[in-house]
């Protein structure tokens, strides 16, 4: 499946403005971490 970029921006957005770990955000949205760590990377 293919996030839109909105969608990552608000992942990584909420990931730094709430201080969570990939893990955390990822559970939170209910997506894979491993997504999370890449679209951290592409940045």
């Amino acid at each position: 499946m293919s996030y839109s970029i909105d969608f990552r921006r608000k992942v990584i957005f909420t990931m730094e403005e709430e201080g969570l770990s990939i893990r955390e955000t990822a559970k939170q949205f209910r997506i894979g971490s491993a997504s999370v760590s890449r679209w951290i990377n592409q940045i």
